[in-house]
């Protein structure tokens, strides 16, 4: 609808023609609703295949761009459907499997040799969060990540409630005389109970309708912080409902112990003032503030661990120089002109060099492969999946990949049309031994009489061209023509003048076309842009545990100090100094705080080290950032407890002894 609107703003979309790329007329045969956001796809228009020259090279085992949706019949068993699909690849795909490679292709013997082939259906609702595969229209999400945060707004909130609890009992005795009085004039238990968690229960109702209204302004800055559309549902009833019965949860999850604890108290003791303060000092408070801060301790170690991984993927060595790179995009729009295009940009003084190749070493590129095996074997015997570039003469020189042996393709060599650049993980694959420079490499045809075989004329150092997740598989550069983009080494300090170069070049030789153009280095920094997120998020959730842990840290001190007034009068007395006061107030929190550490480490380091096994290039998570964290935390929470403990420690001690 947003297309048609845009394109045929002024009448009906329907029967009116588009032109597509410069050379297709396409007829307007239907306008469809725009996608929602929240699909794991979107697209502006919709073309037939049928006619298309690219959609006739797609094969079963090959054409990664095919992409096959099903609707089942009402009633279809997904499972019996897939327990069918072992005939299918035996009866349609072997074959071509077999005419690639060669040999008496069977399913059996395929997977007797260590190969797999399947087919498996997956839910179009799961594709976005539960998909792993490659090719995918869109970058998806990850379902974990979607139960680790949710685990950590849980134990957040958990932490939130534990200060609740601790205030509360904590506090216990400024309540005992009116629970006292109470149970004398006739209140049952019961009643006790029940107000304790109505007021919980009003404080909680009250803190969401709060947290609601701040959700609201700050979901914008939330969404642009994860790259999400979220949306507060305001018009619908349950959600209110919803917020109701969270409230309740909560109110209860805080509240119940307090309310059980303060109705407790026996009316005879507390009345004479014999009150016991019960978890005042005890185990259990104590394990709830250990826990909270375990949390925090936690949160700070993965953020730290998250940026450390993310900085060691953007500044590692990658076999090549992404800086003062700028890509063109959609160079196959200036057809006949792309090679004078390349020329005349090369005539600015502020342009190095350029390449015209649509393989590029960043995700989003072109990707070929085919499958080779070392010259002089069988095919059948010891055949190897081999990534193939087409690139020109300039490509090495532009991106500035180092040539470990032997040369680049070159202009003065007319032969080099049959030669091929190997990296080193391809001729570790293949065992080629001793020096590779000269020798063959066959292509994959499987008629012996077709098969072309390439020189090696040069071997490139191993470069990283994807993720830091995937290993460096075998890689061969062919010289061959490929109008995906032109790329362009420039100086950075004039970009300005670089980008209105090409533009104007682009307009003056395909004025009817869009300009289109990125940056390499910013093209490898959007591979980890999940990581990036991931590492802001981690950020902000590790300073609100912090914070929220603090607080209650904080009314916890003052509780104590204020318990333990005539304590410290009576040390002030005899002599004690203000730093041996303050020591004496924090030293019992900052051990629970130094427990919480410990315990934090074996759950950071487990966690961790389970996060990093999806890369395959990682960096090592040492003690340092284990002994930050923990220091950090201590750091904030002596900060926290300083002020009640000076104050306390500067108080004039005849104010809390003169009734004794």
């Amino acid at each position: 609808m947003r297309i048609a609107k845009k394109y045929f703003p002024n009448g009906n979309a329907l029967g009116q023609s588009l032109i597509l790329d410069d050379d297709s007329n396409n007829k307007v045969t239907a306008v469809y609703e725009d996608i929602p956001d929240r699909s794991h796809f979107h697209f502006d228009i919709l073309r037939s295949m049928s006619g298309l020259e690219s959609a006739k090279s797609v094969t079963l085992i090959g054409g990664s761009e095919a992409h096959l949706y099903l609707l089942l019949k009402e009633g279809t068993s997904v499972n019996q459907l897939e327990s069918k699909f072992p005939a299918f690849v035996e009866k349609y795909v072997m074959p071509q499997i077999a005419d690639a490679i060669g040999g008496d292709q069977t399913l059996d013997k395929f997977h007797a040799a260590g190969n797999k082939w399947e087919y498996s259906l997956t839910n179009v609702a799961d594709i976005h969060l539960h998909s792993s595969f490659l090719a995918e229209f869109e970058p998806n999400g990850n379902i974990t990540y979607v139960y680790l945060f949710s685990a950590i707004a849980i134990f957040i909130l958990i932490i939130a409630c534990i200060n609740f609890m601790n205030l509360s009992t904590a506090r216990s005795a400024n309540r005992a005389r009116e629970v006292g009085v109470r149970k004398v004039m006739g209140s049952l238990r019961s009643q006790l109970i029940n107000q304790f968690l109505a007021e919980s229960f009003m404080l909680t109702l009250f803190s969401f309708a709060l947290a609601l209204v701040i959700a609201y302004f700050f979901l914008p800055l939330f969404n642009t912080l994860a790259d999400k559309q979220l949306v507060l549902p305001l018009n619908e009833f349950w959600f209110y409902g919803l917020l109701v019965v969270a409230s309740m949860f909560v109110a209860l999850m805080a509240g119940l112990y307090p309310a059980f604890f303060l109705s407790g108290f026996k009316p005879v003791a507390v009345l004479k003032g014999k009150l016991a303060l019960g978890l005042k000092s005890g185990w259990v408070r104590n394990g709830l503030v250990v826990f909270q801060f375990v949390v925090s301790i936690f949160l700070i170690i993965a953020t730290i661990a998250v940026n450390q991984q993310l900085n060691f993927m953007q500044n590692k060595r990658l076999g090549y120089e992404k800086d003062q790179l700028i890509i063109v995009k959609e160079a196959f729009l200036l057809g006949n002109n792309l090679q004078p295009f390349k020329e005349e940009a090369l005539r600015n003084s502020a342009i190095s060099s350029g390449t015209i190749s649509g393989f590029l070493p960043v995700a989003g590129g072109w990707r070929g492969n085919d499958t080779y095996w070392k010259d002089g074997v069988s095919p059948t015997q010891t055949n190897i999946q081999d990534m193939v570039w087409e690139t020109d003469v300039d490509y090495l020189n532009t991106f500035k990949m180092k040539i470990k042996q032997g040369r680049g393709f070159s202009k003065e060599f007319l032969s080099d049309s049959t030669a091929i650049i190997l990296n080193e993980t391809a001729i570790a694959r293949f065992k080629i031994e001793g020096d590779p420079i000269g020798k063959k490499r066959p292509d994959g045809s499987p008629d012996p009489d077709k098969i072309q075989s390439w020189t090696i004329i040069g071997v490139v150092e191993d470069f990283h061209y994807e993720s830091l997740k995937s290993n460096i598989a075998p890689l061969g550069f062919l010289l061959r023509k490929s109008n995906g983009s032109v790329t362009f080494r420039f100086e950075a300090a004039n970009t300005s003048q670089v980008i209105t170069t090409l533009e104007n070049t682009w307009k003056k030789l395909s004025p009817d076309s869009p300009f289109q153009y990125s940056f390499l280095d910013e093209d490898f920094s959007k591979m980890y842009s999940t990581e990036q997120r991931l590492g802001k998020i981690f950020a902000v959730f590790a300073g609100l545990a912090i914070v929220i842990a603090c607080l209650g840290l904080f009314a916890l001190t003052a509780f104590t100090t204020e318990q333990r007034t005539k304590e410290i009068g009576i040390r002030k007395a005899l002599g004690a100094s203000i730093n041996n006061i303050v020591l004496l107030l924090s030293k019992d929190f900052s051990r629970l705080i130094l427990i919480a550490f410990v315990l934090a480490i074996p759950l950071a380091w487990y966690s961790i080290n389970q996060w990093l096994e999806d890369y395959a290039y990682k960096t090592e998570i040492g003690v340092v950032v284990y002994l930050v964290a923990g220091s950090l935390t201590l750091l904030i929470s002596l900060a926290t407890m300083s002020y009640q403990s000076i104050k306390a420690a500067r108080s004039n001690p005849v104010e809390s002894l003169r009734s004794e």
